[in-house]
């Protein structure tokens, strides 16, 4: 994949988490539905972890009981997509080739049996397709709960012209 590629699928990745967003915090009984509020925490954990190892900063990840509410927990999600465009921005093609050590490859590998360097490239995808796989899982949970899950593809993000994200009411963060 190409640079410009990688930049599509990050702006795609928050316009859909946006949207995955406005549609939680649209429903006021899933405030404390503790489900949601773990799959939502745990894939922008992922994504703070890895922008945080890319750009070689210290792991430093919240944990459940940092947040009184959704609310704050997508505050706090907001961050990732303030910091990472300018890092993506930075990069080159050849930087998408780079090595990247993450500090928890050795969980992984007793897990997986190895744990070798990825690209920063791989990395990203990684990052996107974790994402969209936990994003999924919301949906369901919003489906569950009686809310129509909004329509997060990314075909869907092209065919409506690449728009923005409307983080609605966390639009301040």
């Amino acid at each position: 994949m190409q640079l410009t590629e990688y930049r599509s699928l990050i702006h795609h990745m928050e316009w859909a988490d946006a949207l995955i967003w406005r549609s939680v915090l649209s429903m006021p009984s899933l405030e404390h539905d503790e489900r949601i509020k773990e799959r939502l925490l745990h894939f922008h954990a992922t994504q703070w972890a890895y922008g945080q190892v890319l750009r070689g900063r210290p792991l430093e990840i919240p944990d459940l009981d940092d947040f009184h509410d959704l609310r704050s927990i997508g505050l706090w999600a907001r961050r990732f997509y303030r910091d990472i465009p300018a890092y993506i921005d930075g990069l080159t093609e050849a930087g998408l080739t780079q090595k990247v050590e993450f500090p928890w490859a050795e969980q992984v590998a007793k897990r997986l049996g190895s744990a070798g360097p990825a690209t920063v490239g791989e990395s990203l995808l990684q990052v996107v397709l974790h994402t969209t796989y936990h994003r999924g899982q919301v949906a369901t949970r919003l489906r569950e709960s009686g809310a129509e899950p909004p329509l997060t593809d990314f075909i869907a993000w092209v065919w409506v012209g690449r728009p923005a994200p409307d983080w609605g009411n966390l639009e301040a963060a």
